[in-house]
């Protein structure tokens, strides 16, 4: 007989609202931290993070390496229900790749997030649980209403709860081409996994134009946008990772992820290996607040691209 619970993925405990989710006996393992990963798509759903027959995402593997590499425990799910549990308390921090409205079942159908559990995630982060949240991280819960116009505009302290603790909001990307180069600006070349690493470092992306940027944020890497085609990059460089204090709760953020490729990357996993552990307390890091001194030009919206002509 299967196990109902395996030690990386919940499935769903029951039909019955208000049911309780169950977890995996012996899924804290004494004296290690534990990462939640969190991967439902209300919006968009990432190549990265679909669970194909059965077996782990691209993403779930490279973070259970991450883990297996420097010693803490990964689960992965796409229940939104875990954020109601008691058990979600025991997590050192929570990874988020998603898209949407997490309090709706959205596009991949998994059951959402309930409204006090957006809430329970804000208050443990606050309370010193740590977040990283990789790509469309940003790509979640935007600020109503959800319409391309609206994405154009700086809502600032107005921006989503959500929003307002990762420290950054998803405009829009490039569509032609999707892909492009571009050149990353090291800013904390002593941030835990970029020790040697020469700026600008050149890399293939999906990249996102990001708006509401929080003024708090130690800014570590930036994209140098000069050279790079279409509207959403006809902007001064802007923060593309960063890390800030929620509270007592450690967040960090990367729009790198895109791409099923730089999942395997060494640059890109030695930046997320060292986000997460900053984010669960494994590693120390400075954070002087920097924004305006390396991205001076980062309150910049893109324009908005040409309408489509009729016919």
């Amino acid at each position: 007989m299967k196990d109902e619970f395996n030690r990386r993925r919940f499935l769903q405990a029951g039909a019955v609202a208000g049911a309780t989710l169950a977890l995996p006996k012996g899924l804290f393992a004494a004296g290690k931290k534990s990462l939640l990963v969190f991967t439902k798509s209300s919006g968009f759903e990432h190549d990265v993070v679909k669970v194909k027959d059965g077996q782990p995402s691209i993403l779930e593997n490279a973070v259970t390496e991450l883990g297996k590499k420097h010693g803490f425990d990964v689960t992965a799910t796409k229940d939104g229900g875990i954020f109601d549990s008691k058990d979600f308390h025991k997590y050192a921090a929570a990874l988020f790749f998603t898209t949407g409205d997490l309090t709706t079942a959205g596009t991949d159908k998994n059951p959402p997030m309930s409204a006090q559990g957006k809430q329970a995630l804000l208050d443990a982060i606050h309370g010193g649980m740590g977040f990283v949240g990789v790509h469309a991280a940003s790509d979640t819960f935007h600020t109503a209403p959800d319409v391309d116009d609206n994405r154009y505009v700086a809502h600032g302290e107005k921006s989503d709860p959500y929003l307002r603790m990762l420290g950054g909001e998803f405009i829009t990307h490039g569509s032609t081409p999707r892909l492009q180069d571009s050149n990353i600006i090291v800013n904390d070349a002593k941030y835990p996994g970029l020790e040697g690493v020469s700026s600008p470092v050149k890399f293939n992306e999906e990249w996102y134009s990001l708006k509401d940027f929080r003024t708090d944020l130690h800014v570590i890497l930036t994209v140098d946008t000069k050279g790079m085609t279409g509207e959403p990059y006809q902007r001064a460089p802007y923060p593309m990772t960063w890390a800030r204090m929620e509270g007592k709760g450690r967040v960090f953020y990367t729009a790198i992820g895109d791409r099923p490729e730089n999942w395997s990357s060494p640059f890109f996993m030695n930046v997320l290996g060292g986000g997460i552990r900053w984010a669960i307390g494994s590693a120390k890091a400075s954070l002087n607040q920097n924004l305006a001194q390396v991205t001076p030009g980062y309150a910049e919206i893109p324009p908005k691209p040409d309408p489509k002509p009729k016919g």
